[in-house]
C-alpha cells in the first residue's frame, strides 16, 4: 500500500482512535508518558516504599535495594570467570535449570529471599509490545503474557495467591528497550527480564533463562495488498532491496540481512509500525506473537510468509543466581500444571486456538 494510500486511515490503539497523520506523535507520546510513568514509579517506590514502615524494616528494604546491582554484578563476574553458572551444559534454548524441589519456596540465603527483604521483585519489561507487555492508556497498568509470569514469580516470593491485587505492590517495573535487556540483567539492575526474549545459543553465553514460556515463529508484517495481489513475504521483500524494519539488537536483524533486505533498526515495535505505516519501511519483521499485536492495532496489515525460525521465550536472569532460576521454573512449572498459564494464554493471546506445546528440558 502506498503512502497515498495510507492518506488518513484510521489508526487503531486500544481506547484511541487517531488518523494516521497522528500517529507517530500519538505513539511517540504514550511511548514517552509509559517510559516516564514506569521508571518514575520504580525511582519513587525504590525511595519510598517503606514509608510507614517500622524503621528497621525501612532501613533493610533501602539497604538490599541499594546492594543489589553491585552484588549481582561482582557475583556474576566471578561466575563467567569460573565458568560457574546455572547455563545448561552445552547449547540447547529449550533447557534450563531443574526446578526446586517441592515448588517455589523462599530459602535461607536465596536470591528470592534478598527479594523478599528488600519488599520488590524489579522487572525489566517492555511498554509498547500489545498483549505481551503494553502499558494501556486508558487504566495506566502494564499488561499481558509477559507481565502475568512476573506476577506469577512475585506472588510466589511474597507468599500471595495468583492474580492477588495485593501483588502490584511489589514488583517494580522498569521500562527498556531490547538493547538494554542483557546488560540490564548482568549489572544487577533488575532481577528478571520477561521482554518476548528469545533464547539463543549467543543469549546464553551472556544470561540464564527459564524454561520455556512461549514458542513463537518469526514472519513478516506488511500493507494489506490491492484485491487479487499477493503480499510479498521476506524472501520478495530481499530480492527487491526493500527496507524492513526491526528492533536494534533483535535477532530477526540477522535474518532481515540474510534475505538481502535493508534492516532498518529501532528501539520499539511501537516505532516499526510508524515507519510502516508512514511507507518509510516494506515491512515489520519479528515474531509472529508480537505481530499479531500490531495487526490487531492495524487492521490494515496482513502477517505474510513462512515461520522463519522458532523464537522460544525465556525470563532472563543473571548467571550469579541460579537458585532464582530454579525458583522461578518451580513457579512456571506450578503455572502450567495448575492452568493459571492456559488462563493468561487465553487472556492475552488466544480465546480459542489449542493450547501451545514445546520442548521442556531440564539440565543441571
Amino acid at each position: 500500500m502506498t503512502r497515498a494510500r495510507r492518506q488518513g486511515r484510521a489508526v487503531t490503539t486500544p481506547g484511541v482512535s487517531c488518523s494516521t497523520s497522528g500517529a507517530r506523535r500519538l505513539t511517540a507520546l504514550l511511548a514517552a508518558l509509559a517510559s516516564t510513568a514506569l521508571l518514575a514509579g520504580c525511582t519513587a517506590a525504590s525511595a519510598g516504599d517503606s514509608a510507614g514502615a517500622p524503621a528497621a524494616t525501612a532501613a533493610a528494604a533501602g539497604q538490599a535495594g541499594a546492594s543489589h546491582a553491585a552484588d549481582t554484578a561482582t557475583t556474576a563476574r566471578a561466575a563467567a570467570a569460573t565458568g560457574t553458572s546455572g547455563a545448561a551444559a552445552g547449547c540447547n534454548p529449550y533447557a534450563s535449570l531443574a526446578p526446586q524441589a517441592g515448588g517455589p519456596a523462599v530459602t535461607a540465603g536465596s536470591w528470592a529471599a534478598r527479594i523478599r527483604v528488600r519488599g520488590y521483585l524489579i522487572a525489566g519489561v517492555d511498554q509498547t509490545t500489545y498483549h505481551f507487555g503494553y502499558l494501556d492508556p486508558l487504566n495506566g497498568q502494564i499488561e499481558g503474557l509477559d507481565i502475568d509470569m512476573i506476577k506469577d514469580v512475585a506472588a510466589a516470593i511474597f507468599g500471595l495467591g495468583p492474580g492477588s491485587p495485593a501483588v502490584a505492590a511489589h514488583i517494580h517495573f522498569k521500562a527498556i528497550d531490547d538493547a538494554q535487556r542483557i546488560p540490564d540483567v548482568q549489572q544487577g539492575i533488575v532481577d528478571i527480564v520477561a521482554h518476548t526474549m528469545t533464547v539463543n545459543c549467543d543469549r546464553m553465553k551472556d544470561v540464564d533463562f527459564s524454561s520455556i514460556y512461549y514458542d513463537a515463529k518469526q514472519r513478516v508484517l506488511v500493507d494489506a495488498p490491492a484485491a487479487g495481489a499477493t503480499a510479498p513475504d521476506l524472501a520478495r521483500l530481499g530480492a527487491a532491496r526493500q527496507k524492513v524494519c526491526a528492533t536494534s539488537q533483535s535477532d530477526s536483524v540477522a535474518q532481515i540481512k540474510a534475505a538481502g533486505a535493508t534492516a532498518v533498526q529501532v528501539p520499539y515495535w511501537s516505532d516499526c509500525l510508524v515507519l510502516l505505516e508512514e511507507g518509510q519501511v516494506a515491512g515489520i519483521s519479528t515474531d509472529d506473537s508480537i505481530l499479531y499485536g500490531m495487526q490487531a492495532q492495524d487492521p490494515d496489515t496482513v502477517i505474510t510468509g513462512p515461520s522463519l525460525e522458532d523464537e522460544p521465550y525465556g525470563l532472563a536472569i543473571s548467571r550469579a543466581h541460579p537458585d532464582f532460576v530454579r525458583f522461578v521454573n518451580a513457579v512456571l512449572a506450578a503455572d502450567r500444571a495448575n492452568g493459571q498459564w492456559a488462563k493468561s494464554y487465553r487472556t492475552w493471546v488466544s480465546a480459542s486456538a489449542p493450547l501451545p506445546t514445546w520442548p521442556i528440558d531440564y539440565a543441571g
